[in-house]
């Protein structure tokens, strides 16, 4: 199966690093360019040079995309520099680890605003420009916690699982214009995000023994997963959620 995405432009938030970054491998590895979006410079040219060494076109773009002003200057930057785009991946976020009675209310926002009020703005303001092409690819990275959960993690699951009923409506407004929308569901996978749990003995083995499949999941796993979806080929899949998590949430 060959996925061609030449002359498509992805934008991914996040994009420099982590799952983000192991899409962006990919969908570039496909032929798209890549628009990736971050908040910190650094780590967005190191990553852009990297890609753009392996014949990617690559640019890096800053911006807090939980801010409404950072989203709608960093869209015009985006469509000066692109075009309008045809992919959008909202990958970006961020977990606080703590109990309902150690949560702070800043903690609580930080994490809604990090996945799902990013992904309101990011999609309200690219998805307009996907319209009337007939194709256009909006992916939400969701979570194995949007279906299950565990202690601690009150608002990464209250974010994930509000990016489900999100996605599934965006899915049919857009579904007429040819425009998918879907949610990839993650679980335990090799991110600076869970170092804390893989670099705990007693977490990592709590995580390991709760896998079927017995190892933590690879980043490349999930580029090959969102390089299908933003392919013709599932142009007949939209409204739903893909769990990838080793059949964690299976038991």
């Amino acid at each position: 199966m060959h996925i061609d995405l030449s002359g498509k432009t992805a934008v991914i938030t996040g994009g420099s690093r982590g799952l983000g970054r192991a899409m962006a491998e990919t969908l570039s590895g496909a032929g798209a360019a890549l628009a990736l979006v971050a908040r910190d410079q650094s780590t967005l040219d190191r990553a852009c040079a990297e890609l753009t060494a392996k014949g990617a076109k690559a640019q890096g773009f800053v911006a807090d995309v939980t801010s409404e002003a950072d989203v709608a200057r960093v869209t015009t930057q985006i469509q000066d520099a692109f075009g309008h785009p045809h992919i959008l991946i909202n990958n970006a976020g961020n977990n606080v680890r703590k109990h309902l009675e150690e949560l702070s209310l800043e903690d609580f926002r930080s994490v809604i605003d990090g996945s799902l009020t990013s992904t309101f703005l990011m999609s309200r303001a690219l998805t307009p420009g996907m319209k009337g092409r007939g194709y256009g690819r909006v992916i939400n990275m969701t979570s194995m916690l949007s279906h299950i959960s565990l202690p601690g993690r009150v608002p990464y699951s209250s974010a994930k699982t509000g990016l489900l009923g999100f996605t599934r409506a965006l899915a049919l407004e857009l579904a007429d214009q040819g425009i998918t929308v879907n949610g990839i569901s993650p679980g335990p996978f090799g991110t600076d995000m869970n170092k804390p749990v893989m670099e705990d003995p007693t977490a990592n083995a709590h995580f390991l023994a709760n896998l079927p499949v017995g190892r933590w999941g690879k980043v490349e796993e999930i580029g090959a997963l969102a390089c299908y979806l933003c392919s013709d080929l599932a142009g007949f899949i939209t409204g739903t959620d893909i769990v990838i998590d080793g059949g964690w949430t299976t038991k």
